[in-house]
Parts: structure tokens; sequence; C-alpha cells
């Protein structure tokens, strides 16, 4: 059966948004991955245009599918079946910052259990767990601003500052020296936190605005 070069567009449009929406990938995600730009990928899901066949093999790679799932309808083999790679990336990634963090109490544990036998069982012996919370704020933001989104590190600096706080305290309130004050030291650094947060957002979109203006001149 010869397919006509109009249908077989209209084939691959179909499959490539639908195994980008499987994996919840942008357009935009998928031109950078590709190194197109994200009309190039609309023109092909439009069916307007077809990626050249390394650009199909490039795709099928992103979207863990052979070059033939891409070019037919029919998609009931097993071995056809798109892998969601993305949601097993996610998965896994979620899973070595959940041991890496349980990790830390871990170390924590250990020491504590230590120290308890070393020492017979000193009062200040908690407060490992509380030197344990700062810690775990910097690997939390250490795998935020690698795998996951890096726009909610303000959140986890908050808590790793008031945590910084709060340990300075309690160590402090261990020998019997109140430092309550010291918290007002966080209400001015979390509002410049807050306001930090909020300067990489902006420009984004002005920038934006400004390339799509610069797209529409030409």
């Amino acid at each position: 059966m010869v397919i006509k070069i109009d249908d077989l567009k209209k084939i691959i449009a179909k499959n490539i948004v639908e195994l980008r929406h499987l994996h919840s990938v942008t357009q935009v995600n998928l031109a950078q991955q590709l190194n197109y730009s994200d009309k190039a990928v609309s023109k092909w899901e439009r069916g307007e245009s077809v990626p050249d066949i390394t650009v199909l093999k490039q795709i099928a790679d992103i979207f863990g599918v052979t070059v033939d799932y891409l070019l037919s309808t029919d998609h009931k083999k097993a071995e056809d079946a798109p892998i969601d790679i993305a949601s097993l990336k996610k998965k896994n990634r979620l899973l070595i910052s959940g041991i890496s963090l349980l990790l830390v109490f871990f170390i924590a544990t250990f020491v504590f259990v230590l120290i308890r036998l070393i020492t017979g069982g000193a009062l200040w012996n908690w407060l490992i767990y509380a030197y344990a919370v700062p810690v775990c704020c910097i690997v939390a933001l250490v795998f935020n601003s690698i795998w996951f989104n890096p726009r909610k590190n303000y959140l986890i600096i908050s808590l790793l500052m008031w945590s910084l706080l709060a340990v300075i305290f309690f160590t402090f309130s261990a020998v019997d020296i109140d430092i309550m004050l010291l918290f007002a030291i966080g209400v001015p650094a979390q509002i410049i936190i807050i306001l930090w947060s909020g300067i990489g957002r902006r420009p984004k979109r002005k920038l934006k605005k400004i390339e799509n203006g610069i797209s529409k001149e030409n």
C-alpha cells in the first residue's frame, strides 16, 4: 500500500504531538533538543512539513520509539509501545533525591548513637538532628537546581536560612544563653530572598516579547 506524502505528513504530525504530550515536553523543549526552532516543530505538528530522516531518528530516540513508530498508525505491538522516558527520569531523580536526604538523617542518627554511647547521654545530643535540617536544605537546593525547578529555590533558601537561625538559637540555648533577637535578622533576609526570587522572571518575559516582535517583522 502506497502512502501519499500528505497522509504521511499527517501521520508523523499526529505521532509527534501524541508523544510530546505523553512525555510532557513542550515544542520549545523539543526544538532545543533537536537544535531547531519551535516554529519548525510547530510546522511538523501541523503537517506542513516533514523532518528529514536524521531528525526523525533523533525524535524517535528522544521519545524511546522506533522510526517506524513515527511513520505508522498501527501501534498495537508491545515492542513498538513508547517508553515514558520523562516519567522514568523524574521517578529516578526523585528516588535519588529522597535517598540523599534520608542519608543525611542516617548519618545524623549514627553520630547521635555514637555520642550517646561515648558520653552516656548528653543533653545536647538532640541538636545533631537540628543540624541535619540545614544540611538537608543544602542537598535539596543542589538537586532542585540541577534536576527540578530552580525557580522554587527561594523556598528552599528560606527554609535553609530559618533552620540555620534556629540551629544557632538552640545551640546557645543549650548553654543557657538567650538570643531570641537573632530571629529578627530573618525578617529582612526573608524579604531580600522574596525580592531576589523575582529578578530572573520579568526580563525573560520581556526578552520573549522582543524575540516575538523580531520574528513578526521578519
